[in-house]
């Protein structure tokens, strides 16, 4: 009988690419963008990896929202209805993560050749390690943007945002937490802001005293028992979800394809950097 201490350990690996505070790209992403490719249909896709209908749709805003460029496109219309597609930089991207995950998993094999990885001890020690080096938020809206402004007070601090041409967020932090990030003009910073902080209005010419107004289409609606989901295409490809009532949704008459205005407050972004 061979004992468990002689028998090799095969590490399988599974490639990861990660923001700040939450996963971009991971196996289960990749295979519903492959998907896709495939199907030209988001539920159809969506059975195919398997997962919900809107997890898919949320995992495509969030890929939408964090790459450089949309790498999922829909289209409205048509014989058949529409339908969606990938774009070259979503096709291309693909193609990169599986070269780099094959990379990835030969220097795994490798290293499962040369390191003595069975004791039970080093393996609790590695998961230990990689849950502390994983981080997840709960924050539904995310963009990447550099700093194209500062503004000091006393107590407070002022962060201009540009994520695109057509974009623009402002933040209002407090000056030591500014310090704490070492926060420059020109610096990448990433930015949450939390669906149920979000306001949704119908009236262009509303002024309020939320710093942020985005304005784009209804994409989607997704209703439950007490609150609904609201999500609005924006420019450069992205979305802004916000979480209200029922009863407001219902108020306001919201439905796909209608245009709405996203507000949240300057207070009501978090800023993260990285290093």
């Amino acid at each position: 009988m061979i004992s468990n201490r002689t028998q090799s350990t095969r590490l399988v690996s599974r490639l990861s690419i990660d923001t700040a505070l939450g996963s971009f790209l991971g196996d289960t992403r990749i295979r519903l963008l492959e998907a896709i490719a495939r199907h030209g249909s988001i539920s159809r896709a969506a059975k195919a990896v398997p997962m919900s209908y809107k997890a898919a749709w949320d995992a495509i805003d969030a890929m939408n929202n964090l790459a450089e460029a949309p790498l999922v496109e829909s289209s409205v219309g048509g014989r058949h209805g529409g339908g969606t597609h990938l774009t070259p930089y979503g096709a291309r991207l693909i193609a990169m993560f599986r070269a780099v995950e094959e990379e990835y998993q030969e220097a795994m094999e490798r290293l499962s050749r040369d390191a003595d990885l069975t004791e039970a001890a080093d393996l609790r020690q590695c998961r230990l390690l990689l849950r502390r080096m994983a981080m997840k938020t709960s924050a539904r809206n995310q963009f990447i943007a550099s700093i194209s402004a500062l503004n000091h007070s006393q107590v407070s601090t002022e962060v201009r945002l540009r994520v695109d041409e057509g974009l623009e967020l402002t933040a209002v932090i407090t000056r030591e937490s500014a310090e704490n990030l070492a926060l420059t003009v020109g610096r990448e910073v990433h930015a949450f802001i939390k669906a149920s902080s979000v306001l949704l209005s119908t009236e262009p010419g509303l002024h309020t005293s939320a710093r942020n107004h985005l304005w784009g289409a209804i994409k989607r609606i997704h209703e439950g028992a007490v609150n609904t989901e609201v999500t609005l295409s924006i420019s450069g490809g992205r979305t802004v979800t916000a979480l209200i009532t029922r009863d407001s949704a219902a108020r306001l008459g919201l439905e796909v394809g209608a245009q709405v205005g996203a507000m949240f407050q300057a207070t009501s972004v978090i800023l993260a950097t990285l290093g």
